[in-house]
């Protein structure tokens, strides 16, 4: 989906994306990155092993690997095919997962404006992961480095750690106990924490987490993960409820208005006569 909807003009790459963040080393980018992307492909352990475990074979459990490379989706695939589930049925859940990279596509086909012919091999590394590290950089060019490296670092130990759990799932045995399966949301809650600067964006995500838990019981997989996106548009409604109490919003071109104007009769539109020294 990244490689569907671009700007027209990339701009210059060391432009700021995000106006006041303070500006970040390539070195400091790659760091980062590689730090993504070694933890979460390390979680590809406990997809193998669980693969193998619901009755895939090797070839298939990395060609899911190589192919569809959402471990969310994946996971929720193999999850219920261990569970007794239906094929088409746990299809559909890891399809409705993975529909949420369709939404990342969009937002980094404007911020990464790579060029056409980069953009369909870019879009089967648009992951949260990747998404995440992107949308923290404050360039477009260290935005670029951090999707990259990380969408690199990740698809080839992902891919790597997808072959040997799948190859020595007896061996490792359960891998809850390794707590690998806990390494992707754990990133991902890490990158995402600090981008949450207003209120108005904290409201949101202890909205959607609200939604996403409250109906996970109750709705196929995937299916919570969409409607959690309802928060954002509930809490902006809200918001705008709330603005017109507390007057209109000043043009920013307008300059800041003082009570003595409003005393004189200026700024309010009429023309009092006044003049220095009339009474």
């Amino acid at each position: 989906m990244a490689e569907q909807i671009a700007p027209a003009s990339a701009g210059p790459t060391d432009a700021p994306v995000r106006p006041g963040a303070p500006t970040k080393r390539d070195a400091a980018v790659v760091r980062d990155a590689l730090g993504v992307g070694v933890a979460v492909g390390l979680s590809g352990f406990a997809f193998g092993v669980t693969a193998a475990g619901s009755g895939l074979t090797l070839l298939q459990t990395c060609a899911l690997s190589l192919l569809v490379f959402t471990g969310a989706s994946q996971f929720a695939l193999v999850g219920a095919l261990a569970a007794g589930g239906n094929p088409l049925t746990a299809a559909a859940g890891a399809f409705f997962l993975g529909v949420r990279n369709a939404f990342y596509g969009l937002r980094l086909s404007q911020l990464l404006a790579l060029p056409r012919a980069v953009r369909p091999f870019a879009a089967q590394w648009v992951i949260d992961e990747t998404t995440a590290v992107s949308l923290a950089q404050p360039t477009r060019r260290a935005a670029r480095i951090g999707f990259t490296v990380t969408g690199l670092t990740l698809y080839v130990l992902w891919n790597l750690t997808t072959l040997l759990g799948a190859l020595g799932a007896e061996a490792i045995g359960d891998t809850d106990a390794w707590g690998l399966d806990a390494a992707g949301p754990a990133v991902f809650l890490a990158l995402l924490a600090p981008m949450l600067r207003t209120p108005a964006e904290r409201a949101v995500a202890a909205l959607a987490i609200l939604l996403g838990l409250g109906l996970l019981p109750v709705l196929p997989a995937g299916v919570p993960v969409l409607l959690s996106a309802l928060a954002a548009p509930v809490v902006l409604y809200l918001s705008g409820r709330r603005s017109p109490a507390h007057g209109p919003a000043a043009d920013p071109g307008e300059a800041p208005r003082r009570p003595a104007d409003d005393a004189d009769g200026e700024g309010t539109g009429r023309d009092t006569g006044r003049r220095p020294g009339n009474r």
